[in-house]
């Protein structure tokens, strides 16, 4: 009987990585890092994506912000997808566009991102790819 229920636990842990995927994407630009994770599942995609920034300025003080989005997001076309976000305490909603290629990805977000990350700690990549990590 326990061998039955440790086989049963191997094949159902063996089946469920057959079906899903996680990619890893990584941009240090300056003072900020950006980190997209992707996952795939039976044809369903989560984006989660944070950005931190820190920079120390001669007598500014210092500088610092950390953002992070996630959710459910569509394939709009050839290695794209769009993922949008419903802000709770506006009307608006944030929409992340991505960009894949076989060795990263570039973000780009509307103007209501703002809500979840400001000025600095933008979302968007600026043309940049992030490096995807094997």
């Amino acid at each position: 009987m326990r061998k039955n229920l440790f086989l049963s636990t191997i094949a159902l842990l063996i089946s469920g990585n057959v079906f899903a995927a996680t990619d890893h994407y990584v941009l240090r630009d300056g003072n900020a890092v950006r980190h997209l994770k992707i996952t795939q599942t039976d044809g369903k995609y989560t984006v989660s994506t944070d950005v931190d920034f820190e920079s120390i300025a001669k007598g500014a003080g210092s500088d610092r912000c950390s953002a992070a989005i996630s959710g459910e997001a569509k394939s709009t076309g050839k290695n794209e997808l769009v993922m949008k976000k419903h802000a709770e305490s506006e009307a608006s909603y944030c929409e992340l566009k991505i960009q894949l290629s076989p060795n990263g990805a570039r973000m780009e977000q509307s103007k209501d991102c703002g809500n979840f990350a400001v000025d600095k700690c933008s979302f968007s990549s600026g043309g940049k790819e992030l490096i995807r990590i094997k």
